[in-house]
């Protein structure tokens, strides 16, 4: 099992499931970039939903790669506190949880793996993952970068969609500033009531979180296996309970014709060639195309008794990390970037 995602920006996670602490290193940032350690709690401090009744997260232990609030270019390792599992929360082996991945753990490892372990993992290590996301949002909102997510849908409940064609940076940091992250605050009571009832039923729901990218130039990424459109898709199916991703359009152009999916372009006030529509989600080929990068992540309900019973308010934090990750990794070959 690979721990380790390697581009020109490399993350790569440490511990195990049940250690005090997991930890993760970063190598390939940029020299001298300013990292305020207070932005990443609030940041991380976005996992803890207060309408859900979250614990708070505790500040992460940066060991290397920062010196006076300054990258280093060293690797920077941090460690974050880890909340394992009881020792007896499972009966192990004899009772499979599926929804888990307790049996397909099992069969990968000819049983040799810890079955909870391997289970819970993703969920144990979403955390270092959103450090990483956070650092690396830091670095690219000074180039006015920005990613923002909200609950898109929970269960039957759906907020406002992104205007995927004219969102901006402040529509995307409202949403961070909420308690519980959707745009239409009146859906967002709406699928708390939801979630309060599967959990009074010992139900499980999921749901869909939708992303953007505000102010990412034309010409980043490349075609084929390099293409920003895999980094993204590669990361964030790291993503704890994600069941699909669409960029743009997604899976509604296939009911489409080609004109109607077609985005016709125009040269606006700043001489900068934009689309009239989004269809293409800001990218075509693996590469941005100066319109704002949109995409939905599909989370499947999590496995029955498992607390808390929706992980999609959290996965609004997971999205932006992964996304934050791949688009500084290809940023780094964007000309005159650092």
């Amino acid at each position: 099992m690979s721990l380790i995602w390697n581009n020109n920006i490399s993350v790569s996670y440490f511990g195990e499931d049940d250690d005090s602490v997991v930890g993760i290193t970063i190598t390939g940032l940029p020299v001298g970039e300013y990292i305020n350690a207070e932005e990443i709690g609030k940041f991380l401090s976005r996992l803890s939903v207060k309408n859900l009744g979250g614990g708070k997260i505790p500040a992460p232990r940066i060991l290397s790669g920062i010196k006076n609030e300054r990258t280093t270019g060293s690797p920077l390792c941090a460690v974050l506190k880890n909340n394992p599992p009881k020792k007896d929360e499972f009966d192990m082996p004899e009772n499979f949880r599926y929804g888990h991945g307790d049996y397909t753990g099992a069969v990968c490892s000819r049983g040799y793996c810890d079955t909870v372990k391997n289970s819970l993992i993703s969920q144990r290590f979403a955390l270092p993952l959103c450090f990483a996301g956070a650092v690396c949002g830091q670095i690219l909102e000074r180039r006015g970068i920005y990613t923002g997510a909200h609950i898109s849908q929970i269960h039957n409940t759906k907020d406002n969609p992104f205007d995927t064609v004219n969102i901006s940076r402040d529509a995307l940091l409202s949403v961070r500033t909420k308690d519980f992250p959707v745009i239409n605050d009146r859906k967002g009571w709406r699928m708390l009531e939801d979630i309060s009832i599967a959990s009074e039923a010992d139900e499980t729901l999921g749901g869909i979180v939708e992303c953007a990218c505000v102010n990412v130039p034309s010409g980043v990424g490349s075609p084929l296996f390099n293409g920003l459109t895999n980094n993204i898709a590669q990361l964030l199916f790291t993503v704890p309970d994600i069941a699909g991703l669409e960029f743009g359009a997604g899976f509604s152009s296939a009911a489409m014709a080609g004109s109607q999916y077609s985005d016709s372009s125009y040269i606006n006030e700043q001489g900068y060639s934009i689309t009239k529509t989004n269809s293409h989600g800001g990218m075509i080929s693996g590469v941005s195309s100066g319109m704002p990068i949109t995409m939905k992540a599909a989370f499947r309900p999590a496995a029955k008794g498992s607390i808390p019973c929706c992980t999609v308010p959290c996965a609004v934090v997971y999205v932006e990390s992964a996304v934050n990750i791949a688009l500084l990794s290809a940023m780094l070959d964007y000309p005159n970037f650092c």
